[in-house]
């Protein structure tokens, strides 16, 4: 605990000072009380009983952070003496409460040399008297809102239940914990018995463990299970929730943290003086709350909703992440349970891309090797590249072909020989004109686009050219691809509005004629390709990807890649076996979107 002191003595008289006159006594008092010797202080007294224990009642009431004392004038007449002092306690949190006091000094008894503090509780404040004490009380304001941005509430003041646990007065602790785990378990599968019986083991005699916050609905459905329970008892607060548990469990827990100094505001508190039974005598100071202020956060939440609901009924992990192209908005990001279960994946996983890096290799071939769309390229069912095999998806064969067409038809073969003609660096600096390798700090949000290191090698350049090597890939990073192709420039993603993300590793300018080559070629995707499926939603532009990730092959997941007037997506499913799940979430999230 840090504790300051200030003393400042002002002498009665001549102004000269004794050692053992009232002017050090009081001194002497104050030194050991601002310093937090409680005991010592109530030596200094002539009860020194009484005076320890109100010493220490009133350091608990108060939990000061530290205590300031000035001693004033001192006058002494004849045998007693008293002393003028102000007294600032600095309560934490900025809080200060400064009043005068004083203190009345009597010699010490004949067998002691100098004089005492004669103990009444108004040494503590001038209006305390005997048989009450001093209490501190807070009053939390009601947090403000998050909301998204058209103004509908993501986080909003929930009424929510504190479930409490007193084990010295639950008699059969066994019966109790099962029974509380048998209804909560339900709700929250991390409640057993063993956890209660572990949480109230560590919890202080006369505190009680808490067991579990619930919404007041989940309340109500095991309230006739719990209520009666011995030694449970329940408290009813506010807090910023979501509109149910799992909404943006990725995103908003993160923006909560950030925001709260400004949506939690100011607790009000106060000092009163409160009798025997805890009423309350007299308000000494007190200072009102100071709300919060509504934070506001750039995702969408009917696209949110849209997005968890295309993605949950997947049974292997599956994420969407959604951007605004022309704003770089995070719109939407959604995990299903078992993608939740594993963190954060749509922001920090990293996986290979498969095909869908094959837009970044479009822009390389067309940046250096100078092709376009209509540009004849080879997609043989197969290719050996340094001794490489590569094949296409079941070896299929389509002869000499438009580029356009081989990427459409996401041609392995084609890919493979367009990245090991590339340079080394071809490949990470088309990647970082696509966002892809670029660092970001969000606020509220930790991320990561992906990884595409320089490739010397011609097998690695050629693994690399069609998604698998050495390139990695986070869901963010893939939809800030797709939104940079939409938009034409570098995307700089956003979160919480009026906290503008840091830039800790740019993307580079993208050519707009090598992205015009680019754009009809994801078109084309959609038209006519591997994601004919999305034709009739509007004009969707896009890539699927397969990417192996078991060193025979025999696995492999799942992605789509693209954008739609001014959003981007990119989905995920992970050892999904092909690209149909991910198209298939991202058809569910398109079609309820508009």
């Amino acid at each position: 605990m840090l504790v300051t002191l200030l003393l400042v003595v002002v002498a009665a008289g001549c102004g000269l000072f004794r050692d053992d006159g009232p002017d050090a006594a009081a001194q002497a008092f104050l030194t050991a009380w601002a310093s937090g010797d409680d005991a010592r202080a109530a030596e200094l007294t002539d009860d020194p009983r009484a005076a320890a224990e109100q010493l220490t009642a009133v350091r608990q009431a108060l939990a000061p952070a530290g205590l300031a004392a000035e001693v004033g004038q001192v006058r002494t007449a004849a045998d007693r003496a008293t002393a003028s002092v102000s007294l600032d306690w600095d309560l934490g949190g900025g809080r200060h409460w400064t009043y005068l006091g004083g203190l009345e000094l009597h010699p010490a008894p004949q067998s002691e040399v100098g004089w005492n503090v004669h103990w009444t509780p108004t040494v503590v404040h001038p209006a305390l008297a005997a048989r009450q004490r001093l209490a501190l009380s807070t009053d939390a304001p009601e947090p403000a809102p998050v909301v998204d941005r058209n103004g509908v509430p993501l986080l909003a003041p929930t009424t929510v239940v504190n479930v409490l646990l007193d084990r010295q007065a639950a008699g059969d602790l066994p019966a109790v914990t099962g029974a509380l785990a048998r209804a909560l378990g339900p709700i929250d599968p991390a409640i057993t018995a063993r956890t209660i019986t572990d949480g109230t083991a560590r919890t202080p005699d006369g505190q009680a463990y808490s067991v579990a916050v619930l919404r007041e609905t989940d309340y109500q459905s095991v309230k006739n299970a719990i209520y009666d329970l011995p030694g449970v008892r329940f408290t009813t607060s506010s807090r910023l929730l979501a509109p149910d548990a799992g909404f943006a469990r990725q995103i908003l827990p993160g923006v909560r943290t950030e925001v709260a100094p400004q949506v939690d505001g100011v607790p009000g508190w106060s000092v009163r003086i409160v009798d025997a039974s805890g009423d309350t005598v007299r308000t000494l100071t007190e200072q009102p709350p100071t709300p919060g202020t509504t934070v506001a956060v750039r995702m969408d939440r009917a696209l949110q909703a849209a997005a968890e609901d295309a993605v949950e009924s997947l049974p292997q992990q599956a994420v969407l992440v959604a951007v605004q192209p022309s704003t770089g908005d995070l719109l939407a990001a959604a995990q299903n349970g078992p993608a939740d279960a594993a963190g954060p994946l749509a922001f920090t996983g990293r996986f290979p891309p498969g095909s869908t890096f094959k837009i970044v290799t479009a822009v390389a071939a067309v940046e250096e090797d100078g092709l376009v769309a209509g540009s004849p390229v080879p997609c043989p069912g197969t290719t050996v590249i340094g001794g490489r095999l590569v094949p296409n998806f079941d070896r299929f064969d389509l002869g000499t072909v438009p580029f356009g067409r081989a990427f459409a038809r996401s041609c392995n073969t084609t890919f493979a020989q367009l990245g090991a003609q590339l340079g080394p660096d071809a490949l990470p600096g088309a990647a970082l004109q696509l966002g892809l390798g670029a660092d970001y700090r969000v606020p509220g949000l930790l991320t990561i686009t992906g990884s595409v290191p320089p490739a010397p090698d011609e097998v690695q350049r050629a693994e690399n050219g069609f998604g698998q090597g050495q390139v990695l890939a986070s869901p963010f990073g893939m939809a800030l691809v797709a939104a940079t192709v939409a938009h034409g420039a570098p995307v700089v993603p956003q979160l919480i509005a009026d906290r503008p993300t840091e830039v800790l590793r740019a993307a580079t300018q993208p050519a707009p004629a090598v992205l015009d080559q680019v754009r009809p070629m994801m078109r084309e995707v959609v038209t006519e390709g591997t994601a004919s499926v999305l034709a009739g939603l509007g004009e969707m532009y896009g890539k699927t990807g397969t990417a192996e990730f078991t060193d025979d092959g025999s696995r492999s997941h799942g992605w789509f890649v693209g954008y739609r007037g001014d959003v981007a997506l990119a989905v995920l499913v992970v050892d999904a076996g092909a690209s149909t799940p991910a198209v298939t979430a991202a058809q569910r999230f398109l079609a309820v979107t508009g």
